[in-house]
């Protein structure tokens, strides 16, 4: 068996391995190490040694924020209110605007072939508050709107 590598004090990355944590399931030791954040983590040595890990999480955190502007495509969204949730802060603009999928004509109105009906869905704060099947179409286009009046009057644009 190979002599255990004591790595106290040595720098990874943002990480200071401070004292030995045991052993992984594998047999590797593990290190409680101290990031240049101010979190602490218990990391592999071998990924430690191998420049596996560098962080606490800190550092994939501050990349992702960079990352996102560097993107074009993301930058020309921001700001965009279709992409926000609307006042209540439960309910997606996606429930009130038209999917190009959409096949029906309607938000939340769905022909289920299985059933042979028109399906009017309306989701609320979480929950559904209408999921009902009609034998017409026009009748589920009408409990939808009758929803989208009662629940959603002052968002629509």
């Amino acid at each position: 068996m190979a002599a255990a590598i004591d790595i106290t004090g040595q720098h990874f990355g943002r990480l200071i391995a401070v004292h030995r944590a045991g052993r992984a399931k594998n047999g590797n030791a593990l290190w409680f190490c101290q990031c240049q954040c101010g979190r602490t983590c218990v990391v592999d040595s071998y990924v430690l040694r191998h420049g596996k890990t560098r962080s606490c999480g800190c550092l994939a955190a501050e990349q992702s924020r960079q990352n996102i502007f560097n993107n074009p495509q993301a930058v020309s969204h921001m700001g965009d209110p279709r992409n926000l949730k609307i006042r209540d802060h439960h309910t997606d603009v996606s429930s009130i605007k038209k999917s190009k999928r959409n096949t029906s004509g309607v938000v939340g109105v769905s022909y289920d072939k299985q059933s042979d009906s028109w399906v009017a869905h309306f989701y609320y704060k979480g929950t559904y508050i209408l999921n009902k099947h009609f034998v017409h179409f026009e009748d589920a286009v009408q409990a939808r709107q009758t929803m989208e009046r009662q629940y959603l009057t002052s968002l629509k644009e």
